[in-house]
C-alpha cells in the first residue's frame, strides 16, 4: 500500500555549486518503507544484499536494477511499465500507472512532509545512522515516521532517485538521497545530495517505489 503525497513545492539546494532552485511537485504515491529483501526476492528471484533478512531493506542494487524491479513489479500487478529500457538508455513514460523511482524533488518533498529544518524530527528517533546503528543495516520501520507516514526517509539506506545529478560534470551519475547506516549525522539531512554511477551496487544503497497519481 502506497502513501498519497500531496502536491506542493520544494527548493532543492546543491552545496557544491551553492545553487538553489524551486520545483513544483504534483501529487503522487510513495511506498512508506524502502523495498525489503523479501519483496525483491519474490519479484526478481534474487537476494543481492550484503546482510540477509526478509525485513531488511534491499541493498547492493544498481539504479538499473531498481528500474528493472519497478517494471517487473508493475507487470506482476498488470500495470503499464513506467520504463522503456535497453542496454544503454532508460526512458520514463510519465503516463504509465506502473511503479517507478521518485524524482529528486518528489523525494525531498515527501521526506520533509511540511517540515523546514534538516530533519523531520530528532535524528535518533527517526533514523539509523553511524551514531546509533552499530554500523549495520536495520529492519525497516523501526524508527518514528514523518508526518506523511513514511519511515526511514533518513538513514538506514540511501534511496536511488530518477534524476541525473549533474550531466555536465558527472555524466550519467544519478542522485542518491537520505543518508545511510554508516553515515555521520550531517549526511542524514533532507537536503543532502549524493551521486553514484547507475551501474554501481553499494551496501548502503537501496530504493523505494513511487507511482504517478491517476
Amino acid at each position: 500500500m502506497l502513501v498519497t503525497i500531496p502536491a506542493g513545492e520544494v527548493t532543492l539546494t546543491d552545496r557544491r555549486t551553492q545553487r538553489s532552485w524551486a520545483v513544483p511537485v504534483a501529487a503522487f504515491e510513495l511506498a512508506p518503507v524502502p523495498v525489503m529483501q523479501e519483496l525483491y526476492a519474490q519479484v526478481t528471484g534474487q537476494r543481492p544484499s550484503s546482510t540477509q533478512g526478509d525485513r531488511l531493506p534491499v541493498d547492493s542494487v544498481s539504479w538499473w536494477d531498481a528500474l528493472r524491479f519497478c517494471n517487473a513489479l508493475s507487470a506482476r500487478e498488470g500495470r503499464a511499465p513506467a520504463y522503456r529500457l535497453d542496454d544503454e538508455h532508460a526512458e520514463w513514460d510519465e503516463s504509465a500507472d506502473g511503479y517507478r523511482l521518485p524524482t529528486e524533488a518528489e523525494w525531498e518533498h515527501a521526506c520533509r512532509a511540511g517540515s523546514t529544518g534538516p530533519h523531520y524530527g530528532e535524528l535518533d528517533e527517526i533514523a539509523w545512522y553511524r551514531g546509533n546503528s552499530g554500523e549495520r543495516v536495520h529492519e525497516v520501520g523501526g524508527k518514528r515516521p514523518n508526518a506523511f507516514g513514511l519511515y526511514d526517509m533518513l538513514g538506514n539506506t540511501w534511496d536511488w532517485c530518477w534524476d541525473i545529478y549533474d550531466a555536465e560534470v558527472y555524466g550519467s551519475y544519478r542522485v542518491l538521497r537520505g543518508g545511510g547506516w554508516f553515515d555521520e549525522h550531517w549526511s542524514c539531512r533532507a537536503s543532502v545530495r549524493r551521486r553514484s554511477h547507475p551501474t554501481l551496487r553499494l551496501d548502503d544503497v537501496g530504493f523505494r517505489v513511487a507511482r504517478t497519481s491517476n
